[in-house]
């Protein structure tokens, strides 16, 4: 015998079907490891995959007010046509339809954010009204607006920025007024007191209050003098010039109309 592999008969060899595979078959893999474990086997060459952030559970009350001060937080930021929902629904780890639920969309939220900040502005403006000389009161409220615009610089933002959902209630031009009814009280009584008209005391009301809210948009960018000196400084501009009213003021040129 050569040790030919052809048979006995000379034929072809056939194929061996009762030999032994050359290699034992493959083992069935094991199920991959669940959780922190599938973690610890992945490729340790390789960067482990960036674990997603899950929501964080909150009450309906909770996420109401957090997806407030996240969009106060936008708006003033970006302005109202810059910001969106999905931005908003992003920074508070929440789906868009979560913000539609308690909002309705961007426009109801924004009108939320802009009458929390209107009312915290007046508040702290009659709050700070409480009483004493007229001077003292003037000084009181361009210093309470001043603060405001210090340690609410976000809402003041918002308020003076102009808005295509601003409402005739919902505008920094009322809210100015707002504020001016109640300097209105204060004048009217030191216009009384010097024997001026009375009835003249809404006018002069808007003129300083608006003086006051100019300067504080102002302010807001340069933060310099402080806010007590800026408002003391209003407070002389304004209350020096009430000193020196004339009852029948004219103008030097010859205007009309």
């Amino acid at each position: 015998m050569n040790g030919s592999s052809a048979d006995s008969t000379g034929g072809h060899q056939s194929p061996r079907t009762d030999a032994a595979p050359a290699t034992a078959p493959a083992r069935p893999r094991a199920a991959a490891p669940t959780g922190g474990a599938a973690e610890g086997a992945a490729d340790r060459g390789a960067a482990a995959p960036r674990r997603r952030v899950g929501r964080v559970r909150m009450t309906g009350k909770q996420r109401r007010e957090q997806l407030l001060e996240i969009g106060r937080t936008v708006f003033a930021e970006r302005g109202y046509d810059g910001t969106s929902v999905e931005e908003i629904a992003e920074r508070a780890g929440v789906s868009k339809p979560v913000v539609y639920e308690h909002f309705g969309g961007k426009e109801g939220l924004y009108a939320v954010v802009v009458d929390r900040e209107m009312q915290l502005l007046l508040d702290m403006v009659t709050g700070a009204l409480t009483g004493g000389h007229s001077r003292e009161l003037l000084e009181q409220a361009a210093f309470a607006l001043m603060d405001y615009i210090d340690t609410s610089t976000d809402g003041f933002r918002i308020l003076v920025r102009d808005s295509p959902v601003a409402q005739s209630t919902g505008t920094f031009a009322s809210l100015i007024s707002d504020i001016a009814t109640q300097v209105e009280d204060i004048l009217g009584l030191e216009f009384k007191s010097r024997g001026f008209d009375a009835r003249l005391a809404p006018m002069y009301s808007q003129m300083l209050v608006g003086m006051v809210a100019l300067t504080g948009q102002w302010w807001l960018e340069v933060r310099k003098p402080d806010k007590a000196t800026v408002a003391a400084h209003l407070v002389n501009l304004a209350w020096h010039g009430l000193e020196g009213l004339e009852r029948h003021p004219r103008l030097v040129g010859d205007r009309t109309g």
